[in-house]
């Protein structure tokens, strides 16, 4: 890249150009950005309210910002709850946009279709991602003396492991030879190519039940191909279950059309509903339908673990004892769900319902883009050449609003100590890399250059500093040993 190329995609005037040509700059404004002196404090309160500006957020994409709208609306709800008590169940609020109580997961279902390209019958919002997982697999999972293997990252995210082991050994497995471990090819390049899962499918086909991946991968950021993967290993046979806790929200999502025996995923990412909030369940339609029995006996349905939301509505206050459950994902439902963790959800998809997955996809791609030619030019510097490299792919259509960065072996703690320090927001994953998340909602072109100014002045100081000589302060008083951060990274 040309010089001059180079100074102009480093210049504030063209980040500040690019901010006033986007059509959804103005979302930025629906989201509470932490400013630097917020970060700082050990307080509610901030140590000074002088003029502090906005941190520079990039980490989405392991919690996203907090909509303005969520405090209106819980507010509501916890007014609610003061003023109706039980009857906040069955009551319709005229001044609140909030249902009664017994309809919230109703109310949020049909825009949750819309983020993950779903029929209405096909989502049930509840529970966490990994209790999710463990629900679909209990269905899903019925291994038998053909077929018992599952097939899972060997990097996959620690939960979805553990999740997947605990299911073997549930069922008197050995995870050490039914639990088929995808590896990288190569060491230094971490990603999945889909041909090498094609081929491990094929591999395993005729003793494999389950197939369970990412839709986008925690560490890399790597999109992987979910309709070509689904259909290959359905046509062996093998049901398909994705986690799209990094896919929801991020990008746009067919999971009907592609056919998607299940799906999980969490809503605290760029579903931005708060840490620990409510997840997802996809089930096909297929898969879902409740039948009468021939001999007007208890109903056909996939086996399941069951619980009183889970049934039918009609019957649910009946205390009869007879479970008849929903027709569609619903019918695995277990108990009601938090009503601050939907009040939450409804805040979040209201923003969401005033653009389109596909416009945010499409600044996603132009900002995340972005933030990798900054990086590359940085490469082509001498003193950088060797400092970093990027390990997500590429390709805009592998990878979603992340990228990955593998820095130099020992210069981590340094560069995420300035970062922090700096009021940069973005997410270490040991030993080496940083993930850096532009989610199209709230950042912007400035955000993107403002990280890399303060990147490069990080790597600077590191290259120049003994390993280890600083650490991650984690932004407050006293370092991360404070709050136990160095055990949870």
């Amino acid at each position: 890249m040309a010089n001059q190329e180079t100074a102009e995609l480093f210049s504030e005037s063209y980040a500040k150009s690019q901010d006033e040509q986007d059509p959804l700059s103005s979302f930025r404004s629906q989201f509470i950005i932490p400013t630097i002196s917020d970060l700082h404090a050990k307080t509610l309160q901030p140590f000074s309210q002088e003029n502090s500006q906005q941190c520079t957020y990039l980490c989405g994409n392991s919690l996203g910002l907090q909509p303005r709208l969520t405090a209106q609306y819980q507010q509501n709800y916890l007014q609610t709850w003061a003023t109706k008590g039980v009857f906040g169940h069955f009551t319709e609020i005229e001044d609140s946009k909030l249902p009664p109580w017994l309809h919230v997961d109703d109310d949020v279902i049909g825009d949750m279709c819309e983020i993950v390209g779903a029929n209405k019958n096909e989502v049930a919002v509840m529970q966490t991602l990994t209790a999710n997982l463990h629900l679909a697999m209990a269905s899903f999972y019925r291994p038998n003396e053909q077929r018992w293997k599952i097939i899972i990252e060997g990097k996959a995210f620690p939960s979805d492991h553990y999740a997947v082991e605990s299911q073997l050994l549930h069922h008197n497995q050995d995870p050490a030879t039914s639990m088929i471990l995808l590896e990288p090819e190569d060491p230094q390049n971490p990603i999945l190519s889909t041909q090498q899962i094609l081929n491990t499918i094929d591999k395993h086909a005729d003793t494999t039940a389950l197939l369970l991946l990412p839709g986008i991968q925690f560490y890399t950021g790597q999109f992987f191909d979910i309709p070509t993967i689904t259909a290959h290993a359905q046509k062996k046979g093998i049901v398909v279950g994705w986690d799209l806790a990094h896919a929801a929200g991020n990008l746009p999502l067919k999971l009907h059309e592609w056919n998607v025996d299940f799906a999980a995923w969490c809503s605290y990412k760029y579903l931005n509903c708060g840490p620990g909030s409510i997840g997802g369940l996809f089930v096909h339609e297929r898969h879902s339908q409740v039948s009468p029995s021939s001999d007007s006996s208890k109903p056909q349905y996939l086996p399941r673990l069951s619980g009183w939301w889970g049934s039918d509505k009609s019957s649910r206050f009946a205390m009869e004892n007879n479970f008849t459950p929903i027709a569609g994902a619903g019918g695995w439902q277990l108990s009601n769900p938090s009503v601050a963790d939907m009040t939450a959800l409804r805040a979040s998809l209201d923003v969401f319902n005033k653009t389109s997955l596909s416009a945010l996809r499409q600044k996603s791609v132009k900002l995340t883009g972005y933030l990798e030619e900054l990086l590359l030019a940085t490469k082509q510097e001498k003193e950088f050449k060797d400092t970093f490299t990027i390990i997500t792919p590429s390709d805009p259509e592998a990878r979603g609003a992340q990228l990955s960065i593998r820095l130099a072996p020992g210069l981590l703690d340094h560069v995420m100590h300035v970062l922090e320090q700096k009021g940069v927001v973005v997410d270490e994953r040991r030993p080496d890399v940083i993930r850096v998340a532009p989610a199209p909602l709230y950042n912007s072109w400035q955000d993107v250059l403002r990280f890399m100014v303060v990147f490069k002045d990080a790597c600077k100081e590191a290259a120049n500093k003994k390993d280890g000589e600083a650490e991650s302060s984690v932004m407050v008083e006293g370092g991360k040993e404070d709050k136990g951060w160095s055990e949870v990274k």
